[in-house]
């Protein structure tokens, strides 16, 4: 009975939000649909600073920050070759993911927002830095599930942090496949607190099940 009435206050707390704002949500909604159409860095970037125009405006409003470090955090992962290019993407990342921190610290999704980032920083040079950037990739998202338990993206990083890390440990990175299969099949019973929270992660996952396969 009280996950319904929470889940009531939710949605409540967020139709209230949106009718206040229309126009906030409005602006939100249409530049996340550009989303999809996104095909390279200078797409990511050109959206990325979208986002950041609306942060500028919306100065109390914590989501367009966070689609800013999530932009540039994706461009970081795209740039193939060029390992300054990667971190200078990531720098800008690492600002909007503090203030988020400042922001909202309570927000399981920033601390998921944050773990995705050290593993972008890691995937740079990880010879020299994987110690460090799993360490604190582990962290923040180990931060996250304490704040939300059921967030799927912070389940995820997880999930990919295991894998990735399991043959150093002697274990066979399919050891976690079940684990990927049953997050997969709950993947839809996480509702965002709006149309326009975060909700990506679930074609990785997929992915990652396509592979066990």
């Amino acid at each position: 009975m009280k996950k319904i009435i929470l889940s009531l206050a939710v949605v409540f707390v967020s139709l209230v939000s949106m009718a206040q704002k229309p126009e906030f949500f409005k602006t939100m909604g249409e530049t996340l649909g550009q989303f999809s159409t996104c095909k390279n860095v200078a797409d990511f970037q050109a959206l990325g600073n979208k986002f950041q125009m609306i942060a500028d405006v919306e100065k109390t409003e914590w989501l367009p920050l966070y689609y800013h470090a999530h932009c540039y955090i994706i461009m970081s992962f795209m740039e193939q070759t060029d390992a300054a290019k990667k971190d200078s993407y990531l720098d800008v990342a690492e600002k909007s993911v503090a203030k988020l921190i400042e922001m909202v610290p309570n927000e399981s999704e920033v601390f998921a927002l944050q773990s995705f980032y050290y593993v972008a920083r890691l995937v740079v040079n990880p010879a020299e830095r994987g110690q460090e950037f799993s360490g604190l990739s582990g962290q923040a998202v180990g931060k996250a599930l304490a704040l939300d338990p059921t967030n799927p993206r912070a389940q995820l990083i997880k999930l990919q942090g295991d894998m990735g890390s399991a043959q150093f440990f002697g274990k066979d990175p399919k050891s976690f496949c079940p684990q990927a299969k049953e997050l997969l099949t709950k993947w839809d019973n996480f509702k965002p607190k709006s149309p326009i929270h975060p909700s990506w992660g679930k074609d990785q996952l997929m992915g990652i099940v396509k592979g066990c396969q």
